[in-house]
């Protein structure tokens, strides 16, 4: 047994080629696709719903994350005060309000 042990000791190693510039590549290049296709576009969206937030006034017509229609009628630091009804109102976190609605919106779906 320990002859084919020295037998195959004595071989060496193949010969290295030249090292292979798109396998190496190939991990960065889809790394550069994940980030072009999936991370910069969720980078926008989250720079468009902060800028939506920080321009929240009264009088907006909004809709929150769970559907609900109402006109802005106070605004706070973390809060909103949506008017949904005549003489109803909710307290929702800003964070909740998901879209802004068209002048006019509110007033349609409340008849």
């Amino acid at each position: 047994m320990s002859y084919f042990i020295t037998d195959a000791l004595a071989e060496g190693a193949a010969p290295a080629g030249p090292p292979d510039l798109i396998g190496g590549l190939l991990p960065f290049l889809i790394l550069g696709v994940f980030f072009f296709l999936f991370v910069l576009p969720q980078w926008k969206r989250g720079r468009e719903q902060k800028k939506m937030i920080e321009s929240l006034t009264k009088g907006l017509e909004v809709v929150t994350s769970g559907g609900i229609l109402g006109k802005i009628a106070d605004v706070d630091d973390n809060f909103v005060l949506l008017e949904v009804s005549e003489d109803m109102y909710l307290y929702v976190q800003k964070h909740s309000i998901t879209s802004m609605m068209p002048k006019g919106t509110y007033k349609a779906r409340k008849k």
